[in-house]
């Protein structure tokens, strides 16, 4: 269980070592589910790890295209499904977009902080949000099923360099 924010995406880190963990990550529950981490879902997830950041279907599909992997847009959605599904990476619904996930393979309630202006997109535990959520559903009869937290605001980098 994440216990922790994730402070990769908005902090200087080593990002090939993080993104190579990250993918051998996935790999290893690919494998241990069965699952067929195909070349172009594999393309996908790397193009998803190489930034911090969202990016919605249409520039992984450019990036699929420009590398030969076909320029359909079901390319590029039926791969970030699979990802989504298998728990590899994350749909953000305010910009429309998908990240990496930073924690696979474990059960976690990430809210996703947004930094409005360079999009860089960082998980962070939000299982407290959660639990009020649920107890304030619950006290009106209502049973969440799915919920999507995200926050906008501004990075470290971008608090920074903005005038506030």
């Amino acid at each position: 269980m994440q216990d922790a924010p994730d402070s990769r995406a908005f902090a200087l880190h080593d990002h090939a070592h993080c993104a190579g963990d990250m993918m051998a990550r996935a790999e290893a529950l690919s494998r241990d589910k069965g699952l067929r981490l195909t070349p172009v879902r594999r393309r996908t997830l790397e193009i998803l790890l190489e930034a911090h950041r969202a990016l919605g279907a249409y520039d992984v599909l450019d990036r699929l295209s420009a590398e030969g992997y076909g320029n359909q847009p079901p390319v590029a959605y039926r791969a970030l499904e699979f990802l989504v599904e298998q728990g590899l990476a994350h749909r953000i619904r305010r910009l429309n977009a998908f990240t990496a996930c930073m924690h696979p393979g474990e059960a976690h309630a990430p809210a996703f902080l947004i930094c409005r202006l360079c999009d860089a997109v960082a998980e962070a535990p939000a299982a407290p949000v959660r639990a009020a959520l649920d107890k304030a559903a619950s006290d009106l009869g209502f049973v969440i099923e799915r919920s999507n937290i995200e926050a906008l605001g501004l990075c470290p980098a971008c608090r920074t360099g903005a005038a506030v």
